[in-house]
Order: structure tokens, then sequence, then C-alpha cells
């Protein structure tokens, strides 16, 4: 009989696992159910609790100072940094908040060097120094998170051999949960920033999550989304953008787009192509896409955009004819008379060139806003408007 129960319980508890576990994809992977920390680290940080406020913890007896920073501090908090108090022991110790349910990125800064957290097993790396990665949860997932419920689509990584940098590269594909060959499909091209990785958008942003999401709520096309590398020259190259975006522009257009339509049940037609990516990326879809108005119908520009004297097309009389869907995107805390996606959305209305300007997400420079411009603007107006392929 003892034996029985204390299945059922072991049986029970199993729902339980949390605190960076990794045993599930979580909603709330560091919510402290279990008070057991990761495996080979010292203490729980951070633990964040059902109020959404967040502790932080490091163990550091020699240091003389420990701050936090993190995309959690916006506006007016935008750079801060909050000092822990030191406990017994050489225990450092933090609470903050409570913080709107999101996901952050967040460092320590120990005696004025910067570092991650050594106890959070949830690190983002990219082409700089890595960082550490806050899960804030709400009640259940939101439309940026994982749901059991809903089916989910498949992310394959392709390697080819670029003729443009004569070496191997790499690039994702996502495919709707219900991807069938004999159907074809529309294809957006998402490029992430400076010094992003081709896995960002899906790693950081979880940009295959809010696919599934918000295709499943009927609000956008089902589509194959392509994450491209972008990064052509190392951002630190002292003439990166006169280098890297013709580059990045060949690569598009004599490697990324034959591979994938060899690959892939796509439509071959310029109507059912978007260009798009955040910061970098997507200034770098502003040059590309628009000096080949014959490949590509949409395109978003996220958090970005470059001079319209460096996009010459825009002045064409017959521009309205020939874009389906320009979107021009920016985050609550970033936006202002000097940031650039404002200035050309002002250009643009000028100009009378169309096009969708929108700011918001609560956010700054960070995927706090690209991920909303995601799933709430640029995904479900993809496609509705100038449907012309059909």
């Amino acid at each position: 009989m003892k034996k029985i129960l204390f299945a059922v319980l072991a049986a029970m508890a199993l729902p339980l696992f949390a605190q960076q576990s990794h045993v599930n994809i979580q909603f709330d992977p560091q919510r402290n159910t279990e008070n057991i920390r990761p495996y080979s680290t010292s203490v729980i940080s951070p633990e964040v609790h059902d109020d959404n406020t967040v502790t932080f913890r490091i163990n550091a007896p020699k240091a003389q100072e420990v701050l936090l920073t993190g995309s959690m501090f916006v506006g007016n908090d935008s750079r801060r940094r909050v000092p822990f108090e030191k406990k017994e022991n050489g225990l450092w110790e933090l609470t903050i908040g409570p913080l709107k349910p999101e996901i952050y990125f967040y460092y320590f800064i120990i005696d004025g060097v910067q570092n991650i957290d050594p106890n959070n097993t949830f690190t983002g790396h990219a082409a700089m120094p890595s960082f550490s990665i806050l899960f804030v949860h709400g009640d259940e997932p939101t439309w940026y998170d994982p749901k059991p419920e809903v089916p989910h689509g498949s992310i394959t990584t392709h390697y080819y051999y670029s003729s443009v940098t004569n070496a191997l590269r790499d690039m994702m594909v996502y495919t709707p949960a219900n991807y069938n060959p004999k159907k074809k499909y529309p294809v957006l091209y998402l490029m992430g920033g400076s010094g992003d990785l081709t896995e960002t958008w899906v790693m950081h942003g979880r940009a295959n999550f809010i696919l599934d999401n918000v295709i499943a709520e009927g609000k956008a096309k089902e589509m194959i989304v392509v994450f491209p590398n972008d990064q052509m020259v190392t951002r630190s190259h002292p003439q990166h953008t006169e280098l890297a975006f013709p580059l990045v522009e060949r690569e598009l257009i004599e490697c990324v787009i034959p591979y994938v339509e060899s690959k892939y049940s796509v439509i071959k037609d310029k109507h059912a192509r978007a260009l798009s990516g955040l910061s970098m990326g997507g200034r770098m879809s502003q040059y590309v896409a628009l000096r080949n108005l014959d490949v590509f119908g949409s395109m978003g520009l996220l958090s970005s955009a470059i001079e319209v004297s460096e996009t010459p097309a825009l002045n064409d009389p017959d521009i309205n004819d020939k874009i389906d869907y320009m979107f021009i995107g920016g985050g609550t805390y970033e936006t202002g008379f000097m940031a650039r996606h404002e200035r050309l959305h002002e250009t643009l209305e000028e100009m009378g060139v169309e096009h969708q300007f929108y700011v918001g997400g609560g956010g700054a420079h960070d995927l706090v806003t690209w991920r909303h411009l995601l799933y709430y603007e640029f995904l479900p107006n993809l496609w509705r408007t100038n449907y012309k392929w059909k």
C-alpha cells in the first residue's frame, strides 16, 4: 500500500518540473516550484515569483560591488544599474519588480565588469558577448509562448555553399504545422540585426511559436519563413554598411532564394515574397527590396530605415503600384523625432508613398518590441492586401 501511495504521489509531482529544469518546454521555466538549484550551480538565480517580482543571487565573496542592468529598464530607467545587497558568506542578492510578463535580457556588473548570471542556464549568444535571459511568466502561456494545444511548425537548418562568400553558410526555414508539398506557399525572408546569428529570431525571438499561434488563431496566412544569415562582413568593420549591403543583396538573390525555391513548394512570384528584418536587417531589407521590386512585393522595416536618397525607387511616380505592402514599425521607448523609422515615415507621407506605420509594444530597441511588431501588426497584415497571386 505504501509503495502504491508513493507511486501515485510521484506521478502527481511530475508536472511540477521548473526552475530551469529543461525537462519540458515551458512558459514559466524560472518559476521556483521545487526549490532545487539548477544543475552545477551554487544558488537559485533568477527566481521568478508569482507576484512577478524577481530575485537575483550570486556568490561573489571578494566583490566590492554588484549591479544589475537589462532590457527590463526602459524609458527614464534606460541604462539603469541597480545595486545588490551583500548578505552573509559572500552572497549578493537583489529583488526587483513586479515586472510586466515578458522575456528580458540582463547582465550583472561585478566591480565594473559586465558578466552573465553564472547560475542562469538560459543564456543567449550571438556574434557578440553572451547575455542572460529572464522569463517573467503570467498566469498562462501568451502569444509568444509554446502552447500545447496549438499545432507546431518545423524548423530546419540548411547548409549551402555560397558563391558570394565562397564558403559554407547556413539558413533556417520554418514550415507551418500543416505544410503540404502539394500546396504552394508565400515566403517571408526574415533577417536579424547587428551581431545576430541565423538562429536569433528562433532562439531569442520565438518567431516559430509566434507563427504557430498567429496562424492557428486565423490572424495570418500560412507561410514559409526563411531566416537567412545576414552577417556578410564583421559588424566592427569600419566600412560595414557600404560593403555588407551589396553583399547581402547578392546573397539573397543569387543564393538564398534559388536554394529555397528548389527545396520547398513556394509561389515563385514577387507578390508572394516578402523581405523583413529588425534593426540592421530592416535597413538591409529596405535597401534590397526597393532595388529588386521585381523580386519582392512586400517589406517590413522593424526599428530601422535608411535615407530615401539611398533607395531612388521611392521617387518613382508609380511606386504605389509596385509595392504590395510596406510596414514600418518601432518600439514605444525608441521612437521620437530623431528615430530613423519615424523620419522615414514622415518623409514617405510627404511623398505620398503608401505604407503602414505603427509604434507600440512597451519596449525599446530590443526583442520585446520586435516580437510585438511581428505578432500584432506585420504578420497579420502581410499577404492580406494586394493578394495578387490568386
